[in-house]
């Protein structure tokens, strides 16, 4: 039996629903219908910019695999979402606003048990219930530090971020770096890899859209490959970042 992850961002069982970002196309939709697997849309958050308004891993932050804890801006609406398939959703304490540091209080980077963020701008309210589940929680520069990384295994992440890879090689876990770009986020310079990819169950990393366009494509799926992880591309398309596909067991 394949060891259970510690990271609720990774999934090795089948999925059933994903959370994503509500305005994902019509297309990407039917491919993960096609999966068989059920869609959680987030609402469009007005407070935030539009770039970023939907992103899942900027609205809530899953502290385990059942308990959520939701920006008060979203909270009504993804506690009807997320209630009744069985979920546990918290309300934060940080409202959120438009720019940075005011739009990544629940942004933080998982990898094994452990966390990653700018601490001085987490959510008091998921900080607290990191310690409470002996999660240690890291400090980093980057506060869209879960949009900054794709950890595809407890013991292996890809990111640009080289900050973010000389803290998670101190935790003694592989690291891939890749070039920074290649990623769109409308109107941005560019997205990250975080941002673009999410599991869908038994060790498959979706991607919105296809890595090839990546100049460090052959890398990625080498990296994949070697932790036996099956790269699922939900379009033809440069990748796009519309926030962490969140898996739902």
């Amino acid at each position: 039996m394949a060891k259970v992850s510690l990271n609720p961002f990774i999934s090795k069982e089948k999925v059933s629903h994903v959370i994503v970002d509500g305005r994902i196309s019509k297309e990407t939709m039917n491919n993960f219908a096609e999966m068989g697997i059920h869609i959680v849309k987030t609402p469009c958050c007005r407070d935030l910019y539009p770039q970023i308004a939907g992103h899942p891993d900027i609205l809530l932050h899953p502290v385990t695999k059942k308990d959520f804890v939701v920006a008060p801006n979203v909270f009504t609406y993804m506690e009807r979402a997320l209630g009744p398939l069985g979920y546990n959703v918290i309300p934060g304490e940080k409202v959120l606003s438009r720019n940075y540091p005011d739009n990544i209080a629940y942004n933080v980077a998982r990898i094994s048990n452990f966390a990653l963020h700018h601490t001085k701008f987490t959510d008091p309210v998921l900080s607290n219930l990191l310690q409470e589940y002996e999660i240690p929680l890291i400090h980093i520069k980057q506060g869209y530090s879960k949009c900054a990384v794709c950890a595809i295994t407890d013991q292996a992440v890809i990111t640009a971020d080289r900050g973010i890879a000389k803290a998670v090689e101190k935790l003694g876990v592989e690291v891939l770096l890749i070039t920074p770009g290649y990623i769109v986020l409308p109107d941005m310079e560019y997205g990250f890899i975080g941002g673009s990819t999410g599991f869908v169950g038994n060790n498959k990393l979706a991607f919105y859209g296809s890595i090839y366009k990546h100049p460090d494509s052959r890398r990625i799926t080498d990296f994949l490959a070697a932790y036996h992880i099956e790269p699922i591309f939900l379009g033809d398309e440069m990748l796009r970042d519309f926030g962490s596909i969140i898996p739902l067991n």
